[in-house]
């Protein structure tokens, strides 16, 4: 019996999905997260989850892993001392940047911390022309003292960036190599190697933000490894990457940039792959946890991948799925600001102590205490029983807000779900709105430990219409990892005009990008049947600043080939911007090419219907306050785990399950469809 494993590492739980290649099972389990060390709780998590359906981890056919440990290394600036040196002349371009003002009239606004102090930099003579040609050549002996330099400092990591360093490597290449005689145990990352990719301020921000996180990285990695190997694990363990797709552990210990997405990329994966098979094509995907919400649009099935992020104040150029956070989850702690108004987060309270509820010692409200006092979560217990929770504690600090606020208790823990509401909907429209699509088109995929408990009103906030609630919304994240290919980005930086004439050259980028992707398949070992390619082009009309991605057409470069360009570009701009600029010269800016390679996946089974009638998972009521119908009223409350294909629910109701509540709303519907999803319907 074969079983295939999912763990992603959350902030406040880890949540485990366990499938069976043979009977089509699903099983999940969560254990609270160990933020001092993650791969204690990831260890536990893989052995009590294997417990429980009397399996070892020997019979584990396949075990992929989503973490935040490069996100919230990141965020807490909780990496290593890092080195830089750059050309001669651009010391000073970590902290110049763009010399944009993000908060123009904001005298107080701060800007984030630099993740290289400036004595920490050092400029060497070096000059590469626009075009790669070398115009001033490499200054080895300054090289070498500027590394001399640097390793009196005792620096843990080195970043190394060179101008135009992606059209010609070669001074980059020798840099690392006199690094690795000068620097042995130092961590090095190159900018060739990191994002070859034009932009000379987020290249550098990659390769340093790079260099930061990688022995955080390769730490945490090297433990995890002798962990599962405690537990017994025989198969070698992959990593999520920002992109959505899984690598291995050693590429990821290199490419620590390239994960700092990595546990909501792997939900979106899980909503693509839920979408598709209950009928759905466009989704907004809303994944809600103990600190933040993360949000994405779904067009066609597919999400967009976007070459270039700003994280937390901190550029990265790297391929991931567009996905949008706020800092509202369970977690986010309400409090009254100078202005005695009512806000939400972005401070969590995180997994320890965590809510007030936890009786662990917090004694600030937070959104889940909120839930907890307006008893749309259970006032007693939580995971199925495996936690209990004091309501009377949770009650006490709402209390002390409402106080300040000078509104009544239940009003106050209503305006705490109403501003989180407003924060979550204002992150879709970003996604939505902003960028040409109108929301009322697509359904919202509620998911996460606390996505289906507010969906119903952020559907309502939004005028959608649909709300899907996987079988398992708790542990999407951890699902999705048994959804997933292996994945790797290739890029190539090529300013040329949309023409006949860039043929030669657009051939010629994209063999270099194959071959490269031919290197990966052989070193992730996998057979020419499992191997696709994408193709896809960066364009932009001349003189605009930012690109839009179009996808290559497969086979040869033809006329035809330039003609499917142009017209995806227009579709592509006219989609954003609403208009498109005819007559005006098309720049191709950056090939790309996607290199995946196709892994069994666990696959679902159509259930039966049932009917309508769910009074067989109808497990008792409860009095809940919904301002919806003004006050308090009792709702049944039913069990998911009890629910069958066609049956039917109406609102205002509750559904528990260990992983999450749902909400139902009054004048809502809630269906099971054929896959045991639950479909609400406003």
């Amino acid at each position: 019996m074969a079983w295939r494993i999912g763990v992603d590492s959350g902030g406040t739980f880890t949540d485990v999905c366990l499938f069976n290649d043979e009977t089509g099972a699903i099983e999940i389990w969560k254990v609270s997260s160990t933020p001092d060390d993650p791969s204690r709780a990831i260890a536990q998590g893989v052995v009590e989850g294997l417990e429980k359906v009397g399996a070892t981890a020997g019979d584990l056919a396949f075990l992929g892993h989503g973490t935040t440990v490069a996100t919230n290394a990141l965020i807490e600036l909780r990496g290593v001392k890092t080195g830089l040196v750059v050309s001669d002349g651009f010391r000073d371009l970590l902290e110049i940047g763009r010399q944009k003002r993000p908060n123009l009239y904001d005298m107080f606004a701060e800007k984030p911390e630099q993740l290289v102090t400036r004595d920490l930099r050092r400029e060497v003579p070096e000059r590469l022309k626009a075009d790669g040609s070398v115009a001033v050549p490499l200054d080895e002996d300054a090289l070498r003292d500027a590394f001399r330099a640097l390793a009196a400092e005792d620096i843990k990591a080195l970043a190394i960036c060179f101008l135009y360093g992606f059209l010609n490597t070669a001074h980059e290449e020798r840099a690392l190599a006199i690094a690795a005689e000068e620097l042995p145990e130092v961590f090095v990352s190159t900018s060739h190697a990191v994002a070859p990719e034009f932009r000379e301020y987020e290249r550098l921000s990659t390769t340093v933000v790079n260099a930061y996180l990688g022995p955080v990285m390769q730490r945490y990695i090297r433990r995890l490894k002798d962990r599962l190997a405690e537990v017994g694990l025989k198969v070698a363990p992959q990593l999520t990457q920002s992109n959505g797709g899984v690598i291995g552990f050693d590429q990821a210990s290199s490419l620590p940039v390239r994960t700092v997405l990595s546990g909501p990329s792997t939900g979106v994966v899980g909503a693509q792959a839920i979408g598709k098979m209950a009928g759905f094509d466009n989704i907004i995907t809303f994944d809600v946890g103990g600190t933040s919400s993360d949000v994405a649009l779904l067009q066609n099935g597919v999400c967009q991948l976007t070459g270039e992020a700003d994280v937390h104040g901190y550029p990265i150029k790297a391929p991931m799925l567009d996905i949008h956070t706020v800092g509202a989850g369970g977690g986010s702690i309400a409090h009254v600001d100078t202005g005695g108004l009512l806000k939400v987060g972005p401070r969590s309270a995180g997994a320890h102590p965590g809510p007030v509820c936890y009786g662990l010692g917090n004694e600030e409200p937070t959104v889940t205490d909120a839930n907890i006092v307006l008893q749309t979560l259970n006032p007693v217990e939580i995971l199925g029983g495996r936690m209990k929770v004091r309501h009377d504690l949770a009650l006490a600090s709402i209390q002390r807000l409402a106080d300040r606020l000078g509104v009544g208790v239940m009003e106050t823990a209503q305006g705490i779900i109403s501003v989180v509401t407003a924060n979550m909907a204002k992150a879709i429209r970003v996604i939505s709105v902003q960028r040409g699509h109108d929301p009322r088109d697509y359904a919202l995929m509620a998911f996460g430990g606390a996505g289906p408990l507010h969906a119903a009103r952020l559907a309502r906030e939004l005028d959608m219409k649909t709300v899907i609630v996987p079988l398992t919304p708790g542990t999407l994240c951890a699902l999705g990892l048994l959804l997933t290919d292996l994945r790797s980005d290739f890029a190539l930086s090529r300013l040329m005009q949309l023409s006949e004439a860039a043929r030669p050259a657009l051939e010629e980028g994209f063999a270099t990008l194959a071959e490269q992707a031919d290197v990966w398949f052989a070193a992730e070992n996998i057979a020419g049947d499992r191997r696709v390619i994408t193709r896809t082009v960066d364009m932009r009309y001349a003189g605009q600043n930012y690109e839009l991605s179009v996808t290559v057409p497969a086979g040869p470069i033809t006329a035809e080939t330039f003609t499917a360009l142009e017209k995806g570009f227009e579709a592509a701009h006219r989609q954003r911007f609403g208009f498109i600029a005819e007559g005006e010269p098309i720049q191709l800016v950056t090939l790309r090419v996607e290199a995946a390679g196709i892994v069994d996946k666990a696959e679902f089974q159509r259930q039966d219907d049932h009917g309508p009638d769910a009074s067989g998972a109808k497990i008792g009521e409860r009095d809940v306050w919904m301002s919806e119908a003004g006050g308090f009223v009792t709702c049944p409350v039913y069990e998911r785990g009890l629910m069958k294909a066609g049956n039917v629910i109406t609102g205002p109701a509750i559904v528990e399950q260990m992983d999450t509540t749902t909400v139902l709303l009054p004048e809502m519907t809630g269906t099971v469809d054929p896959y045991l999803n639950l479909i609400l319907e406003v």
